[in-house]
């Protein structure tokens, strides 16, 4: 850390988002108190209510001053009134590639099986992380219209993958294995069968980097077959690594095995520059205003923020805190039906840590 400490981005969004950013935040306060380390927050309003009113998004000045930041903190994006797509593309996708934040990383990660919809699965069956490149696939944009509107249109939308960006993926996934030292297994889970150029290309670079991590066991697996063991058995899982699309898909169903988009975080990393760390739920706006919102995935976010930064002590206590809050706690992970407010279980961390 920097003597001046970390110099940390908040964009709190839309809906709920500064509502359970606002509880993050006040977690980071008190660990920083408690673990001695310094930091300052600025806000930028990156929003839909912004661009409703000024119909601006991120430009790329806005780019060159939040590279001068240590770490970007997000609560969400997404207005109501504003047409699907707008602000994600604008907002989202757009700090993604401009910071070249090019993994997704998702710890999928059970605290108590009373808020686990699968039938006699336990803690320590679900506790897995998913590895998903963040800036190639299908989410590149690419593609074209031939005849919009006419009876013969034709929409191709292309898969973009180079082996830069596939190899920096899996090597960031091999070493991430490696470091979190659990069953040291990494799963490629991709379509082989019918995907045959692009994972072509994820495979044969799969296998070549295997032989540089001969520690790491490795198998593969059909994104429909993962789906299926999620259910089944989330127990085989350690850590997997499959590219944007599928990774976008096989996230949200870990959410709801982990117990709900209330307690879902993740970050969006650059290994060697700025990094987003963000609540997976959404700006939720039926919710906004309510004060009923689960503020966890916002406050877990933080931990994963702390540990990228290198505070792991602050990081550990954090997720420790949360996971006993969720066990003695809460009712529920479920908006509304915690038995707390959203303020009440920020307070509820703040005091146990």
């Amino acid at each position: 850390m920097a003597s001046e400490g970390y110099k940390i981005a908040v964009i709190p969004g839309d809906g709920t988002g500064p509502e359970v950013v606002r509880e993050g935040l006040k977690v980071l306060q008190a660990a920083a108190k408690k673990f001695g380390f310094k930091y300052e927050a600025k806000e930028f309003d990156f929003s839909g209510a912004r661009y409703l009113k000024t119909g601006k998004l991120v430009d790329d000045q806005d780019v060159a001053e939040l590279k001068k930041y240590s770490a970007i903190y997000l609560g969400a994006v997404g207005d109501p009134q504003v047409k699907p797509g707008i602000i994600e593309t604008g907002v989202l996708l757009k700090l993604r590639f401009a910071l070249d934040q090019y993994i997704n990383l998702r710890p999928v990660k059970l605290y108590d099986e009373r808020f686990c919809p699968l039938k006699d699965k336990k803690p320590q069956d679900i506790d897995f992380v998913v590895v998903r490149e963040n800036s190639e696939g299908l989410y590149k944009g690419m593609g074209e219209f031939k005849d919009k509107g006419a009876k013969n249109e034709v929409a191709t939308q292309i898969s973009y993958n180079t082996r830069k960006g596939v190899e920096r993926c899996l090597r960031y996934a091999f070493e991430y294995t490696r470091q979190r030292n659990k069953r040291k297994k990494l799963t490629l889970c991709g379509k082989t069968n019918v995907l045959t150029y692009a994972w072509d290309l994820w495979e044969r670079s799969f296998k070549e980097l295997a032989k540089e991590f001969t520690d790491i066991t490795t198998d593969y697996a059909h994104v429909d077959a993962t789906t299926m063991w999620f259910v089944k058995n989330p127990e085989w899982f350690d850590v997997i690594v499959t590219d944007n699309m599928f990774g976008d898909i096989i996230t949200d169903l870990g959410a709801m095995i982990q117990g709900g988009m209330g307690i879902a975080a993740g970050g969006n990393i650059n290994p060697q520059g700025v990094s987003m760390f963000e609540p997976i739920g959404g700006s939720a706006p039926k919710y906004t205003g309510q004060n009923v919102i689960n503020p966890m995935a916002a406050i877990c976010a933080v931990a994963m923020m702390l540990e990228n930064l290198g505070e792991v002590k602050a990081a550990q206590a954090i997720e420790n805190t949360v996971i006993k809050i969720v066990r003695e706690k809460l009712n529920s992970l479920a908006a509304g039906k915690m038995g707390y407010s959203t303020t009440q279980v920020g307070d509820l961390v703040v005091e146990n840590l």
